[in-house]
C-alpha cells in the first residue's frame, strides 16, 4: 500500500481481519482500507485497473475463487499481479538434512495451499486472464535476524508431531550456531505472475 501510494496510485487495501485494518489505518492514515476477503471483495464489478495479491493465495482454501473475484472487479485491460513463495521449495543449510526436511514438510503441510505459487500461471489461465507471464526470484537470507522464523518452524513441527523435542533442540542448536558464526543460509523461491483481464 505505502509503495503504491508513494507512486501516486489510489490503492485500496482489503483484509478480513478488523485488527489488521485498524493497524493499517493508523500506519497510513491517508490510504483507503476495507474489510473483506479475497473471495468476496468489497468492490463493484469492473471498477479497479489493477489487482495485487502479495503472499496471499497459499493461505486460501480455494485460490481459484479469489482469482474469479479479481477478474470480476478488474476493468477490461486491467492488470493482475500475484506474488508468493513456494513453501515446498524452501531450502535451509543444516547439519541435519533429514530433520530439516521433516521441519519444512511440516511447515508446508500447515498451509492450505503451500504449492500454489507454482500454479499461478495455470490458475490465471483457468480464470480467463490473458498475456500471462511468470518470473522466479530466489531470496537468499544469511542474517541472524532470520533465526526466529526458523525456530518457529521447528516449534510448529514439534507440535505437529513431525519431530521430537530432542530433535528440535538439536536442529535449533545447529541453526543458532550457524547464525552466531554468520553461516546461516536460507533460500526462498518467489514467483511473480502477471496477466491482463480481456
Amino acid at each position: 500500500m505505502a509503495e503504491l501510494n508513494q507512486h501516486g496510485v489510489a490503492a485500496i487495501g482489503v483484509d478480513p481481519d478488523e485488527l489488521m485494518i485498524a493497524t493499517a489505518r493508523r500506519r497510513w492514515p491517508g490510504a483507503e482500507f476495507r474489510t473483506g476477503s479475497a473471495e468476496s471483495l468489497p468492490l463493484p464489478d469492473q471498477t479497479v485497473a489493477g489487482y495485487r495479491a502479495d503472499k496471499v493465495l497459499h493461505v486460501l482454501p480455494d485460490p481459484a475463487a479469489a482469482l474469479a473475484e479479481a477478474h470480476r472487479v478488474l476493468t477490461p485491460g486491467g492488470r493482475i499481479v500475484l506474488v508468493g513463495q513456494d513453501w515446498d521449495a524452501l531450502m535451509i543449510d543444516s547439519s541435519h538434512p533429514d530433520l530439516t526436511r521433516a521441519i519444512l514438510r511440516s511447515q508446508a503441510d500447515s498451509l492450505p495451499n503451500p504449492q500454489v505459487a507454482r500454479s499461478y500461471r495455470n490458475l490465471l489461465l483457468d480464470a480467463e486472464f490473458q498475456d500471462v507471464t511468470v518470473e522466479a526470484h530466489t531470496g537468499i537470507f544469511t542474517e541472524p535476524g532470520f533465526l526466529p522464523m526458523l525456530e518457529a518452524f521447528a516449534a510448529k513441527a514439534v507440535t505437529a508431531g513431525s519431530v521430537t523435542a530432542e530433535q528440535n533442540a538439536a536442529w535449533v542448536r545447529d541453526q543458532r550456531s550457524r547464525a552466531s558464526t554468520r553461516r546461516l543460509f536460507v533460500a526462498i523461491p518467489m514467483f511473480v505472475a502477471s496477466a491482463r483481464r480481456p
